[in-house]
């Protein structure tokens, strides 16, 4: 399933990821969103603890060649 990009400012068909700009459709709404976190409209709600990593451990360890993988044919 292809899905597209749609950007998340102006909800418009994003630009190619290939664009300097993508995930947005353009300069101006990546420029809107910056503002948005300068402005402080956008916060991370909580610092993360080391605990919220705690369920991708298992993913760095596959990553990394130490855990076990399924077989693939």
């Amino acid at each position: 399933m292809n899905r597209a990009a749609v950007c998340p400012t102006c909800q418009k068909p994003a630009a190619d990821f290939k664009e300097p700009y993508f995930p947005f459709c353009s300069e101006r709404c990546k420029l809107v969103d910056l503002g948005k976190w300068f402005g402080e409209e956008y916060r991370i709600a909580s610092p993360l603890r080391p605990d919220h990593f705690e369920e991708f451990a298992e993913l760095d360890e596959l990553e990394d060649g130490k855990g076990s993988r399924p077989e693939q044919d």
